[in-house]
């Protein structure tokens, strides 16, 4: 029996979310200033998301440009604001540090997803950028609440990481590689069957659902195009659309 591929879509907004649900998004990313990558996003914008869709929602715990948890003050101040995420009802999470070696920052990750009281959560790219990518899985391994690794498998994105994608995929269920991948970061559909044919079988995507790029809102007919596609629909076509529906551009 074949498995749904998860899709992910990052939303800054209610109405992103909206779309990314009637395109058929199994789960959103919650960020903030993408100028910046994507950072955390208020409670109350969190709230104001949670009001309008049913997904599951992935909350960013970053509050700076880069992936360093900024010291000790920078630390508690993650943690608060996880605890004003979790008072407002946040369950899921996405965060990741590295200290100045390019190693994880371990003390940082581990307070912070103490605050987490058990959510589950993603290690973001992070993973990307460290100077050991074996290490930092094996770290992390047994971490509470710890199920997907967000990456590209390299820091230019999907194009020079597919190779690596493919090997760890390859190790699922070895000691730090028992979380599922989320591929993201410059993914493309033409990326999809390689990745697919690997055994990866989530997909994170953030301009590429939007039509006009980060200037515009996430569009449901782009969400639907990488829906069909992970669906099995070579052209991208959902099948409603292809027996008389429109066809998303």
């Amino acid at each position: 029996m074949s498995t749904r591929a998860v899709l992910e879509v990052i939303a800054l907004d209610a109405g992103d979310a909206v779309a990314a649900e009637a395109g058929g998004a199994d789960r959103l990313e919650l960020v903030t200033d993408m100028a910046a990558d994507g950072l955390t996003p208020s409670a109350a914008d969190f709230a104001a998301i949670r009001a309008a869709v049913d997904l599951p929602l992935r909350v960013m715990l970053r509050l700076a440009d880069g992936f360093a948890a900024g010291g000790a003050d920078g630390v508690d101040r993650l943690v608060g604001t996880a605890g004003e995420l979790r008072a407002a009802g946040a369950e899921e999470f996405v965060l990741g540090f590295l200290d100045e070696a390019g190693a994880v920052d371990l003390p940082a990750v581990e307070r912070v997803v103490t605050a987490l009281q058990g959510c589950r959560w993603t290690f973001h790219r992070a993973i990307d950028r460290a100077a050991d990518r074996d290490a930092l899985r094996k770290q992390l391994d047994g971490l509470p609440g710890l199920d997907t690794y967000l990456t590209a498998g390299a820091a230019a994105g999907v194009d020079h990481g597919l190779p690596t994608l493919a090997a760890e995929a390859g190790r699922s269920g070895e000691a730090g590689y028992e979380q599922q991948i989320l591929v993201g970061g410059g993914l493309r559909l033409d990326h999809v069957p390689a990745l697919r044919a690997a055994g990866i079988d989530a997909f994170h995507i953030g301009g590429a659902a939007r039509p006009d790029g980060w200037a515009g809102p996430v569009g449901a007919d782009a969400v639907a195009r990488w829906r069909a596609v992970l669906d099995g629909a070579p052209d991208g076509v959902p099948a409603g659309a292809r027996q008389g529906g429109s066809v998303p551009e």
